[in-house]
C-alpha cells in the first residue's frame, strides 16, 4: 500500500522557528517515543521525508530542520556554510526541544556527512547516538561520483552557475539521478524548486557546495567511526543512483565489519522519495533487530 504524502503547503504550516547563532531555523517534530533525527539532503529540504513522517512518528518523536541555506531556513550570502556546523545545528534543535538521551539517526546525501560527524562526536563523548541509517551519500569521496551541475558549482564561476540555476536545470539533474521508474512529477519538481529558491537560495548554491571537499578533509575521522562497530548501522541504498549507488554499497562492504547493507534494485538517489515503502520496510526491520537485541541482552 502507498503511503500518503504531505503536501508542501500543509508540511510548511506545520513547521516551527528556533534562532541558531543569530539565524530562524525551520524544524518539525511528531510523534512520541525514541527520539529519531531525520537529515535532509543537499539541494532539498527536511519535505523529503514526508511520505515516511506519519509512519515514523507513529512509534518515534520524530524530529527534523531545514539546514542552514537550506528550504525555509535563514540563507546567509555572506557566511561560509560548513558541515561541522550543520552537526552543531542539530545538536542545538535537540538542546532546544531537551532531547538528552540517546538519538536514532536515518540520513540522506549531505546529510550523511552531518550522521558521520555526529557518529564521530558519538565516540568522542560529545553526542550520544542509538543507531544511524545512510540512505544514498557520498559516505567515501572516493566513491563519490560529482553530478555535473556540482562539478561547475564547485568551479571558479560557481557563483554564476548558481544564479543561473533554475526549476529546468533542477528537473534535468533529478531525471539524470532518479530511477528510470521513479522520477518526480512535474508538480513535485515545482515543490523541490519552490524550497531551493526560497529566499533566494540560488545565490548561496555555490556556497553550499563546499561540503565536498568538506568530506575529504574528514575521512579518515569519519570512516574510522564507522569501522568501530559499537553502533547499530545500516545503509539503505537506491542501486541505479549514478552519484552513490552500488558503487558506494560495494566501497562500504568492502571497509566496514559486518557491514549491514540494502540495495533497492532500480532506484535512484531518493529512495525515501522512489520508493517509501520499502525504506520504511527495511528501516523498521533495523529498528527492530536492535529491539531483539536490547531485550536478549537485558535478560542474559
Amino acid at each position: 500500500m502507498p503511503l500518503a504524502e504531505i503536501p508542501l503547503s500543509a508540511w510548511r504550516t506545520r513547521g516551527q522557528s528556533f534562532v541558531f547563532r543569530g539565524q530562524a531555523i525551520r524544524y518539525w517534530v511528531a510523534g512520541q517515543g525514541e527520539p529519531l533525527l531525520l537529515i535532509h539532503g543537499f539541494p532539498s529540504a527536511s519535505w523529503d521525508w514526508h511520505y515516511l513522517w506519519q509512519p515514523l512518528a507513529q512509534r518515534n518523536r520524530v524530529i527534523a530542520c531545514d539546514m542552514l541555506g537550506f528550504g525555509d531556513s535563514a540563507k546567509p550570502l555572506d557566511h561560509t556554510y560548513c558541515l561541522l556546523e550543520q552537526a552543531d545545528l542539530h545538536q542545538a534543535l535537540l538542546e532546544h526541544l531537551r532531547v538528552h538521551g540517546k538519538v536514532h539517526v536515518l540520513a540522506h546525501d549531505y546529510g550523511d556527512s552531518v550522521a558521520q560527524e555526529l557518529l564521530a562526536r558519538h565516540y568522542e563523548g560529545r553526542f550520544k547516538m542509538a543507531s544511524c541509517v545512510f540512505l544514498n551519500g557520498g559516505l567515501f569521496p572516493e566513491t563519490h561520483r560529482v553530478a555535473l551541475a556540482q562539478k561547475l558549482l564547485l568551479s571558479p564561476v560557481g557563483w554564476m552557475v548558481g544564479r543561473a540555476f533554475g526549476r529546468n536545470t533542477l528537473a534535468d539533474t533529478f531525471r539524470q539521478i532518479f530511477g528510470p521508474d521513479t522520477r518526480p512529477s512535474e508538480s513535485a519538481l515545482d515543490d523541490f524548486w519552490s524550497l531551493i529558491a526560497n529566499n533566494d537560495g540560488q545565490r548561496i548554491l555555490h556556497k553550499l557546495i563546499a561540503y565536498i571537499p568538506q568530506r575529504r578533509q574528514q575521512r579518515e575521522r569519519w570512516v574510522t567511526a564507522m569501522r568501530r562497530g559499537e553502533l547499530p548501522l545500516r545503509v539503505i541504498d537506491g542501486e541505479v543512483d549514478p552519484i552513490s549507488g552500488a558503487h558506494m554499497v560495494e566501497r562500504y562492504r568492502e571497509l566496514v565489519p559486518d557491514a549491514d547493507t540494502v540495495l533497492l534494485s532500480n532506484i535512484g538517489h531518493y529512495p525515501q522519495i522512489e520508493a517509501p515503502v520499502q525504506v520504511l520496510k527495511h528501516y523498521l526491520a533495523f529498528r527492530e533487530r536492535i529491539t531483539q537485541a536490547s531485550t536478549q541482552l537485558t535478560c542474559t
